[in-house]
C-alpha cells in the first residue's frame, strides 16, 4: 500500500495510507437511546459518561477511532427533544450546531422500545439535511428477534437512510461494521488527531462529569436534571507528581434537593464521592483527593446567567 507524509499544523510528520480518510460522524437520537454507550464502545475507553436516566450528555463529546485506513471522530451528543426550560433549548442547539459540521450522521434508536414521537421529531429534523445519514438500531442484547425486525421496518419506514444496521454495544455486535459504515463516508485527508488521542475533552471537564454521572446513581426521578457539576480547583499537591488534589461543587436547585444529594448524615454524598473518585482515578492514572460540596443554586436550568456560570 503506498504511504503519503505529511506536516501538521502542529509541526508532527504523520505517515498515512494513499486515500487515508478522516472526519466527524455524529450520534443523534432521543434521550436513553445509547449513543454514550456505543461512543465509548467504538473508542475503546470511556469518553461519555452514561447513565439510565434520561439526557445524561449535555455537550457534544468527542472520541476519537484510530484505524489502518481512516481516522472517526465520534461526536455524541445530547437527545434531542422537545425542551421545557432553557437548558433544554440550549442543548437542543448544541444538537443542531453539530448537525451542520459533521460528514456523516448516525441516528440512534432503541431496539427495545417503538419508535415513537420523539424518534419521528427527530428523523423530521434530520430530513431536510444533505449529509450522508445511517440508522443504528441500539442494544439489540436487550430485543427479541421479532423486536428486532419489527424495528428494522419501522425505521425503514421514517426516512431514506443510507445505510440501516443493528448493533449491541454491550456485546460488541456488529460494532466494527458500524464503524466501517462511518468511515466509509469521511472524505480523504490527513489525520486529524495525533495517534494515541481519544479524545479532546479537557480533563476538568471529564472530572466534572464522572461526578454528575456517580451522582446520577440512584437519585429520584425529578432530580437528574437539576443536578449540574463545577470543578473549582484541581491541581497536583505541593511536591508530589502522583497525587491530586480536586475540589467540586454539585449543583442542585431546591434546598428539598440538597436533602436528597446528600442523604442521611451524608452518607449519599460520601458514596457518590467513593465512587466518583475511582473512576477519576482511572482516568488520570494517579491516586485523587476529592472535596465534595452541594450547593442550591436556585433554578439554574432557566436562568441565562447561571447557565453561563455553569458552561452551559
Amino acid at each position: 500500500m503506498s504511504t503519503k507524509s505529511l506536516v501538521r499544523q502542529d509541526g508532527a510528520v504523520t505517515t498515512e495510507p494513499a486515500g487515508f480518510r478522516a472526519g466527524f460522524a455524529c450520534f443523534v437520537g432521543r434521550p436513553n437511546a445509547g449513543k454514550s454507550t456505543l461512543t465509548n464502545a467504538l473508542v475503546g475507553i470511556k469518553v461519555a459518561i452514561t447513565s439510565s436516566r434520561p439526557q445524561t450528555t449535555r455537550h457534544a463529546v468527542r472520541g476519537i477511532v484510530h484505524r489502518p485506513d481512516s481516522q472517526l471522530v465520534l461526536v455524541d451528543t445530547p437527545g434531542l427533544h422537545r425542551p421545557r426550560t432553557l437548558l433544554g433549548e440550549r442543548l437542543n442547539d448544541v444538537v443542531r450546531a453539530t448537525l451542520s459540521e459533521v460528514d456523516v450522521i448516525a441516528m440512534c434508536v432503541p431496539a427495545n422500545e417503538k419508535v415513537g414521537p420523539g424518534d419521528r421529531f427527530i428523523a423530521r429534523e434530520l430530513a431536510g439535511l444533505r449529509t450522508p445519514k445511517i440508522a443504528v438500531l441500539t442494544k439489540t442484547d436487550l430485543a427479541t428477534p421479532q423486536q428486532i425486525t419489527a424495528q428494522l421496518v419501522s425505521l425503514g419506514k421514517l426516512m431514506e437512510w443510507a445505510d440501516i444496521i443493528p448493533v449491541s454495544a454491550v456485546s460488541a455486535y456488529q460494532v466494527d461494521l458500524l464503524a466501517d459504515l462511518l468511515a466509509a463516508r469521511l472524505p480523504e485527508s490527513r489525520a486529524l488527531y495525533l495517534d494515541g488521542e481519544l479524545t479532546d475533552e479537557p480533563e476538568q471537564v471529564m472530572v466534572a462529569e464522572l461526578i454528575r454521572e456517580a451522582a446520577l446513581e440512584g437519585v429520584r426521578e425529578e432530580l437528574p436534571h437539576s443536578l449540574a457539576v463545577t470543578v473549582e480547583e484541581m491541581g497536583l499537591r505541593e511536591g508530589r507528581d502522583d497525587f491530586i488534589d480536586i475540589h467540586a461543587t454539585v449543583h442542585v436547585e431546591r434546598p428539598s434537593q440538597k436533602g436528597i444529594v446528600l442523604g442521611h448524615q451524608g452518607e449519599r454524598m460520601k458514596a457518590v464521592g467513593i465512587r466518583a473518585r475511582a473512576a477519576i482515578e482511572a482516568l488520570l492514572g494517579m491516586r485523587v483527593y476529592l472535596d465534595l460540596h452541594v450547593s442550591v443554586t436556585r433554578d439554574w436550568q432557566r436562568d441565562p446567567k447561571q447557565l453561563q456560570r455553569l458552561g452551559f
